[in-house]
C-alpha cells in the first residue's frame, strides 16, 4: 500500500534518522532506526528571563575525571500542538500568484534576504532525501512566503562515512535539485563535525567511521580538557597538518571533501548554491568545544573549560613557551580556571581582581590559544578559497554568540571557547580581519536575543555583543550575516532580528543575509506562519521602510489564507 503524504514527510523534523530498505514502487519501505538523540525541552533552550542558580561555589576544586557515558537517549518532544490534522495540499494556482506577489517581491538588492535552515536529518543514512514528498511540500511553502533560500548541512559523516576518499552525494543531489526546481537558493554547510550533543541537535551523525577508528587508536586526536575528558565532536586542531587520518591530515580531508563537492555540483555553484559555509569546529562554529552539553557536562551559564590538553596542543604550547624563553609555561594550560559550571568569580584565573587572565602568563596563554584557532580558520579558508574561487559562490564561517558573563571583565566563556575578548581587548576584530583576507562572510548567532531577557545575575549581554561584532566587521570591511541561536516565533524576537540586521553602525549597511532556525512543525503552525510571513516581508523591504507590524500582517492575511492548505499539510506531515 502506498504511503500517505503525511507519512512521507514524517521524518523531516523531529524523528529518528533511519535507514529505509525496500523501495519497490507502490510499497512502503521498511525502516530501521540508526541513531536518535531526543530530549525533553530544557530550561536553557529558551531565552526568556530565567533565574539561574550558581553551582560549583568552591574555588578551582579539580574534580576526578568522570567516565564517558553513552550518548543520551530520550523521548520525542510532543509536537501535537504544532498543528491540527486538516486537509491535503493543493498546489497554488496561477490565479493566486498575484495574491502572493507582494511577499515574493521584486528581486532588488535592498533589504535582507531570509534563508531557512533545513532539518539536520534531511538526508538519510541510505543517501536519500528524508521523506521526499514532504520535503517538496515544505519547500513550496517556504518559497511561497518569499524566502530567499535554504541552508542545509552536508555531513562529512554521511558522504564520506564508509571509506576515505569515497563520496556518496545521494540525497544531496536530490535535495539540491528540489531547491533548484522551486527557485530557492542554497547555503551549503560543509559539516565536518558530529551532529548530536548541542542545543537543537535532533539526531546523531558521528564523524566518518574510518576517522573514528583512528581516534580510537590515538585518543589525542580528540579535544581534551584538563581532567582527561575527550570530546569527539570535531578533530583537535592541534593535528591539523599531521597525516593522522590514514595518511592524510585533517586539513587535507576537509579540502578533498570540498573539492569533491565542487566537482560534483559545479553546475549548481553560483546559481542555486550561492554560499559555502565551511565548518570549523563543534556545531560548525569556529571555536573550541568548551561548553559541551552532552552527558550534562556543561549547563548554561557555566564558564566552560579550556580544550588544549591533548598531546598535539600541548606540544604546540611547549614550543610557544620555549620561543619566548618561558619553558615553564608550556607544560600545561591554566590549572586554576575552574570547572565547566563555575562562574568567573569562583575561580582564581577569571576573577576580576588580580585574576590570572590579566597576568603576563594569562596574556601569553590566551594569545596562543586564540591564535591556534585563528590559524585553523586561516588554513581552511585558504583551501576553500582556492577550491571555490573560480565561481560566484560566497564563502562564510560561523562564529558563536557567547553572550553569558559578557558583562564581566574577563569574559570567561568567550575565552575558553577561543575568543580572546575581554573588557580591554577586542577578540572579534582579528577574526573579521582573517575573513577579510579571504573575502569571506562573518556569520554570527544570537541575533534574536535581548539583554533583558537573559539571566541578569549572569551578566548576559547579547545585544552589546552583536553590536561589538557589527563594529568589528565594519572596521575590517567584511559582510556580516546572522542567525537566531534558539527557535523563536514571536513578534518580539522578529523585531529584535529586524533591528539587529539593520546594523546600527552609523552607516547605510545592513546584514547581507539572515538564516532562520529552523524548518519544523512549529514554524507552520497558523499563528507562527502568519508572523513569519510578515517577518520575511519586513526583512526584504529593508530598514528604510517604516511600517508597523499590524500593517504588514494585514497585508499578509490574504496571502496566508490562500496558502493555508499547503502550509497546513506541511505542518501536519512534519509531525508524523
Amino acid at each position: 500500500m502506498a504511503m500517505s503524504l503525511s507519512h512521507q514527510i514524517g521524518a523531516i523534523s523531529g524523528t529518528a534518522l533511519s535507514i529505509e530498505t525496500g523501495g519497490v514502487s507502490g510499497e512502503a519501505p521498511s525502516s530501521s532506526t540508526v541513531s536518535a538523540l531526543w530530549g525533553a525541552p530544557s530550561t536553557t533552550t529558551t531565552n526568556l528571563r530565567v533565574s539561574v542558580q550558581r553551582t560549583g561555589a568552591e574555588v578551582d576544586q579539580v574534580s576526578v575525571t568522570p567516565p564517558l557515558s553513552p550518548v543520551r537517549g530520550g523521548v520525542r518532544t510532543d509536537l501535537s500542538v504544532a498543528a491540527q490534522a486538516l486537509m491535503s495540499a493543493p498546489m497554488i494556482t496561477e490565479e493566486d500568484a498575484q495574491d502572493k506577489e507582494y511577499v515574493m517581491g521584486g528581486q532588488d538588492k535592498k533589504g535582507v534576504p531570509v534563508y531557512v535552515m533545513m532539518p539536520l536529518d534531511s538526508v538519510t543514512w541510505n543517501h536519500r532525501v528524508n521523506r521526499k514528498k514532504a520535503m517538496k511540500a515544505s519547500l513550496e511553502a517556504l518559497k511561497s512566503a518569499g524566502v530567499e533560500g535554504i541552508m542545509m548541512d552536508v555531513w562529512w559523516g554521511l558522504v564520506e562515512g564508509e571509506n576515505p576518499g569515497q563520496y556518496n552525494w545521494g540525497g544531496y543531489s536530490e535535495l539540491l535539485e528540489m531547491a533548484k526546481k522551486q527557485g530557492l537558493k542554497v547555503q551549503a554547510v560543509m559539516s565536518f563535525h558530529q551532529c548530536g550533543g548541542n542545543v537543537g541537535d535532533s539526531c546523531t551523525i558521528p564523524l566518518p567511521k574510518w576517522a573514528v577508528e583512528e581516534i580510537n587508536k590515538d585518543p589525542d586526536l580528540a579535544y581534551t580538557d584538563q581532567w582527561g575528558r575527550r570530546n569527539h565532536e570535531y578533530i583537535s586542531l592541534g593535528c591539523d597538518t599531521l597525516p593522522v587520518l590514514k595518511g592524510r591530515s585533517p586539513i587535507q580531508c576537509y579540502s578533498d571533501f570540498m573539492r569533491a563537492f565542487k566537482d560534483n555540483f559545479e553546475h549548481l555553484l553560483g546559481d542555486t548554491i550561492v554560499e559555502i559555509q565551511v565548518g570549523m569546529g563543534p556545531a560548525g562554529e569556529l571555536r573550541y568545544p568548551s561548553y559541551p552539553e552532552q552527558n550534562g557536562t556543561w549547563r548554561f551559564p557555566g564558564i566552560g573549560a579550556f580544550q588544549c590538553y591533548d598531546k598535539y596542543m600541548i606540544n604546540s604550547l611547549k614550543a610557544a613557551a620555549e620561543a619566548i624563553g618561558k619553558p615553564e609555561w608550556g607544560h600545561t594550560g591554566p590549572t586554576d580556571a575552574g570547572q565547566y559550571n563555575n562562574w568567573p568569580e569562583d575561580t582564581n584565573f577569571f576573577k576580576k581582581g588580580g585574576g590570572g587572565w590579566s597576568s603576563q602568563y594569562g596574556e601569553f596563554f590566551l594569545s596562543w590559544y586564540s591564535q591556534m584557532l585563528l590559524d585553523h580558520g586561516e588554513r581552511i579558508l585558504q583551501s576553500a578559497k582556492g577550491i571555490f574561487d573560480n565561481n560566484s559562490t560566497k564563502i562564510s564561517i560561523k562564529v558563536a554568540g557567547i553572550h553569558w558573563h559578557y558583562g564581566t571583565r574577563s569574559h570567561a566563556p568567550e575565552l575558553t571557547a577561543g575568543y580572546y575578548n575581554t573588557r580591554n581587548r577586542d577578540g572579534y576584530l582579528p577574526i573579521a580581519q582573517m575573513l577579510a583576507r579571504h573575502g569571506a562572510i562573518f556569520n554570527f548567532t544570537c541575533i534574536e536575543m535581548r539583554d533583558h531577557e537573559q539571566p541578569q545575575d549572569a551578566l548576559c549581554a547579547p545585544e552589546k555583543l552583536v553590536k561589538q561584532v557589527a563594529l568589528a566587521t565594519r572596521e575590517a570591511r567584511v559582510p556580516l550575516a546572522g542567525e537566531n541561536a534558539l527557535p523563536r516565533y514571536d513578534e518580539y524576537a522578529h523585531e529584535q532580528i529586524l533591528q539587529a540586521s539593520a546594523l546600527d553602525t552609523d552607516d547605510e549597511s545592513e546584514m547581507c543575509a539572515f538564516t532562520y532556525l529552523r524548518m519544523n512543525p512549529d514554524l507552520f503552525q497558523p499563528d507562527n506562519w502568519r508572523r513569519f510571513v510578515g517577518f520575511v516581508k519586513k526583512m526584504r523591504e529593508g530598514k528604510d521602510v517604516e511600517r508597523c507590524w499590524e500593517q504588514v500582517e494585514r497585508e499578509a492575511e490574504h496571502f496566508v489564507h490562500v496558502t493555508r492548505p499547503l502550509v497546513q499539510e506541511a505542518a501536519v506531515a512534519l509531525m508524523h
